[in-house]
């Protein structure tokens, strides 16, 4: 009568690793050891002792658990696939706006042709102090304006308050509100402006807006040419 082969202990082993392997280790380390365990399972079935055979669950349960192993690469390969190909939409969408003209959170805006635009925002009616600066820091004009509930446009003509027309540039506009009551009133600022570029080299893609970078969550709107 054979007596039980010392391949028990090595099968064990081997399964007791199998169910330690993580997602780490690549496809054909596994298929290796996948084929190393079906070879020692097939050699310890061969000499196993006939009045103490393998325990049914142990086997089967080894066999669950490099199955389970074996099912998570699968699931880690497709998983890597699907994040490539997000990536490659991503920089797919990001290309497509160079050249687009588009809104986004912000206070700088570009001044050409005697035209700088920005979007104001208020709960409730209020009156705006409206404060533009260059590049530089330099006050480049000041005003008081009412305003209504939601999204205004401002336009500036480039004019300081004595009359100077400013150069073409990048002008960044500080605001605050108040209410009839003088009480503060948060306000928020738009920029409307050409997407100049975009940097494909960054993860998510920042497209490059008057001289800022935006991811693409940041683009609120996309405006149409001479809209």
């Amino acid at each position: 009568m054979a007596a039980v082969s010392p391949t028990t202990s090595t099968l064990n082993a081997a399964g007791t690793g199998a169910a330690a392997v993580s997602g780490a280790i690549d496809n054909q380390m596994i298929a290796s050891n996948f084929t190393t365990f079906l070879q020692l399972l097939t050699t310890q079935l061969k000499n196993q002792n006939p009045l103490d055979p393998l325990d049914t669950n142990q086997f089967t349960q080894q066999l669950v658990q490099f199955a389970q192993v074996e099912q998570q690469m699968r699931s880690n390969e497709q998983l890597a696939s699907l994040v490539s190909l997000e990536k490659s939409a991503q920089a797919t969408t990001a290309l497509a706006y160079v050249g687009s003209t588009v809104v986004v959170d912000g206070a700088t805006a570009p001044l050409a042709n005697s035209s700088a635009k920005w979007s104001l925002n208020v709960s409730k009616p209020s009156t705006a102090s409206i404060t533009i600066k260059d590049s530089t820091g330099q006050t480049a004009y000041t005003g008081t304006y009412s305003v209504n509930p939601g999204n205004q446009n401002f336009v500036w003509d480039g004019r300081g308050n004595d009359g100077k027309l400013w150069p073409d540039g990048s002008y960044t506009m500080a605001a605050s509100a108040v209410d009839a009551n003088g009480q503060s009133v948060g306000i928020s600022t738009e920029v409307q402006a050409l997407v100049d570029s975009v940097d494909l080299t960054q993860d998510p893609p920042v497209l490059s807006v008057n001289g800022q970078n935006y991811t693409l969550d940041k683009i609120k709107r996309i405006v149409r040419s001479g809209a």
